[in-house]
């Protein structure tokens, strides 16, 4: 049984972070395999979270291992003030954020599940007079939310990325944006806002096309 593991298999965060740790040390001595391991821990998260903000999956493949390799050779200026996942966070999402800037206007890419905190908040908006007819079906609405989501700024897509989609702490999003966590706050609300607006005018144009057919 894993050291500090429950019967069913959860390792406490607190042994998460000794193992960690452990990894980190082992890296920096030149195991090249303990990086494998902290690279299978982090890649699938770090992939979604860059697809999101390139929306296509081999530039955010690209990014992902400029980040792994860019992670691996300046791994002495890990301090280890915070988590090593946060650390690939700021180096993942300031890459994405930094190629997204120079390169071409958003492609359609793969859709994919928008997360539960932003259909609540677009939900929170429509009336229960409305019924059920009167709203897209579901697959309708999480195309038109990620559509919506692929029209705010770059700065806005990012902390609701992080927090309504990955559901991560205010402390966490604060370290990998390098912004104080109130800016985090009034960013999250404006950008919830902002989204919320453009879906409902988009699910009404939607509902006034089909009206006239």
């Amino acid at each position: 049984m894993a050291r500090n593991s429950s019967p069913d298999g959860f390792i406490p965060a607190s042994a998460e972070a000794d193992l960690e740790r452990d990894l980190i040390r082992r890296c920096m001595g030149g195991d090249q395999e303990a990086f494998s391991v902290l690279i299978a821990q982090n890649q699938a998260r770090l992939f979604h979270v860059v697809f999101r903000l390139l929306r296509d999956s081999e530039e955010a493949r690209d990014i992902l291992q400029e980040t792994f390799l860019n992670a691996y050779l300046n791994l002495e200026k890990f301090q280890g003030h915070s988590r090593f996942s946060t650390w690939l966070y700021r180096i993942a999402v300031n890459a994405a954020i930094s190629h997204r800037r120079k390169r071409r206007p958003l492609g359609t890419g793969h859709e994919e599940q928008g997360g539960v905190a932003l259909q609540e908040a677009i939900a929170s908006t429509q009336s229960p007079a409305e019924g059920p007819h009167a709203r897209l079906d579901n697959e309708e609405r999480q195309a038109l939310l990620m559509e919506t989501l692929n029209q705010l700024s770059l700065e806005h897509r990012s902390v609701l990325i992080l927090k309504d989609i990955d559901d991560l702490k205010y402390e966490t999003i604060a370290e990998i944006l390098s912004v104080p966590i109130g800016t985090v706050r009034s960013r999250l609300n404006r950008a919830r806002a902002e989204l919320r607006q453009k879906y409902l005018e988009a699910e009404g144009r939607g509902r006034g096309v089909e009206s006239k057919t």
